[in-house]
């Protein structure tokens, strides 16, 4: 099989992984930490600063696959820190729009560069 892979300038990889792998169906988006493209550092002022930029990251992955939002079907959100769920949850909601994908929240002991959160994504072609 040879894989279709989709890169955006949006987003940062810290290690041998593409942003994105087309299988057809279904795309399958890496974890994306709350990288600020800019300064190549982890974005400061929190968890929902942290969990917008892991958006922006993500998006603009989506963006570079043809997708939206609305094709989005699947989330898995990875938190350092399980008290920091309903302030990601406030920031999660205002992404997508009803009827919501599905998500699991899990909650980890350490992510990539010391972020606090890391999300990653699957979504359906039309």
């Amino acid at each position: 099989m040879t894989r279709v892979a989709y890169a955006s300038p949006g987003a940062v990889s810290v290690g041998p992984y593409s942003h994105a792998v087309d299988s057809g169906e279904l795309v399958f988006f890496s974890g994306q930490t709350p990288i600020d493209k800019e300064t190549g550092k982890l974005k400061e002022g929190g968890i929902q600063e942290q969990t917008r930029q892991c958006f922006l990251n993500l998006f603009s992955v989506l963006e570079a696959a043809g997708l939206t939002p609305d094709e989005v079907v699947k989330v898995n959100v990875f938190l350092t820190d399980m008290n920091n769920f309903k302030d990601m949850n406030e920031v999660y909601e205002k992404q997508f729009e009803a009827p919501y994908p599905a998500r699991t929240t899990i909650g980890v002991a350490s992510l990539p560069l010391g972020a606090d959160i890391e999300i990653e994504m699957i979504a359906k072609k039309r």
